[in-house]
């Protein structure tokens, strides 16, 4: 059998189909007392692959200021929008960063870099990764061991690997590389591929905000929930059910990285308003990938009832792990080494 034949684009829904538990990124499976024994010794699955020196305020408690120029182009603007989105899920990618719930983001975060990622067997120093090494792809293994450090795409673009001038049309096979070789991920439909591309053109160290990094917290993931889940409803509605499936499981993504730091009893309503939230984008999934009618309401009745979901969420945020003190508390809990 070729390993190396590509799976068409039509295949994406039957790909997507199967990963929704992954897309969700364990809603599911991490109620309660079962979130530690199913991510070890890390309640939240990002510190799996954060150095254990990090500041875990600096490491898990914050991001890097996105450096967006968004295009005036309105057209232009919505496809940023759809790559933004798909940059923030792991259903893009295959094998196993997939199954490890790693995206675009996690390496690049905000669009940036990430120079506390150590992930074991393909970082070297913190902040650095082997984009050749065979646990991630079956393609572009090459049996040495040589991280590199993980660019800022928000840097000068004449200091990028990668021309990003349109004109050249380096920067989309570049991308479908990644994704389908060096990840081992299914073949993206064309409008996330176009997204991508448009989302890391957008990327502009001239739009970096004064504040270099910014508190993670409720109130930013549910903004890339909704600005995924507008996408989806644009994508919807012209058609595009295979990408706006996309969209929706970068919605749910969001979702989960806001429910596994709501582990704590004292959440647990909060947790089952997130369930519900996830079972609701589920549905949408569903009717996205039957061409239902009343897909497209359900993604704007998830919009309407985010408002009130986050209003509810924050409430109880001190009492989660957004907490600079409680996730301290819970870096410290780690095993050691």
């Amino acid at each position: 059998m070729d390993r190396r034949r590509r799976r068409p684009a039509e295949e994406l829904a039957g790909l997507f189909r199967g990963s929704v538990f992954l897309a969700g990124f364990l809603l599911a499976s991490l109620a309660g007392a079962g979130a530690v024994a199913a991510l070890g010794d890390a309640p939240i699955r990002g510190m799996l692959w954060v150095a254990r020196t990090a500041d875990p305020a600096r490491a898990l408690g914050s991001v890097p200021s996105e450096c967006l120029k968004v295009p005036a182009d309105p057209v232009l603007a919505a496809k940023v929008e759809v790559g933004r989105a798909a940059f923030r899920t792991a259903v893009l990618l295959g094998g196993q960063a997939g199954r490890a719930g790693i995206n675009c983001e996690t390496c690049h975060r905000n669009g940036r870099t990430n120079p506390d990622f150590l992930f074991p067997g393909v970082s070297g120093a913190p902040g650095t990764a082997d984009v050749t090494n065979s646990l991630f792809s079956t393609h572009r293994g090459n049996g040495i061991d040589d991280p590199k450090p993980i660019p800022d795409l928000a840097a000068p673009k004449s200091k990028l690997k990668i021309s990003q001038d349109p004109a050249e049309k380096k920067l989309e096979p570049f991308i479908h590389g990644l994704i389908t070789e060096e990840f081992d991920g299914p073949e993206p439909t064309p409008a996330v591929l176009e997204g991508l591309a448009a989302y890391v053109r957008a990327l502009d160290p001239t739009a970096c905000p004064a504040r270099a990094r910014q508190p993670l917290g409720v109130g930013l993931l549910m903004a890339d929930a909704r600005r995924a889940m507008r996408a989806a409803h644009v994508e919807a509605a012209s058609g595009n059910a295979a990408t706006a499936v996309v969209m929706v499981a970068s919605a749910r993504s969001r979702l989960g990285l806001i429910d596994e730091r709501y582990a704590a009893p004292v959440l647990a309503r909060d947790r089952a308003a997130l369930r519900e939230a996830d079972q609701r984008l589920a549905e949408a999934q569903s009717a996205l990938r039957e061409h239902r009618a009343d897909a497209t309401q359900l993604l704007k009745a998830w919009l309407a009832r985010s408002g009130p979901l986050e209003v509810e969420l924050k409430a109880g945020e001190k009492a989660s792990l957004f907490s600079p003190a409680l996730l301290s508390q819970a870096v410290r809990r780690r095993l050691p080494g």
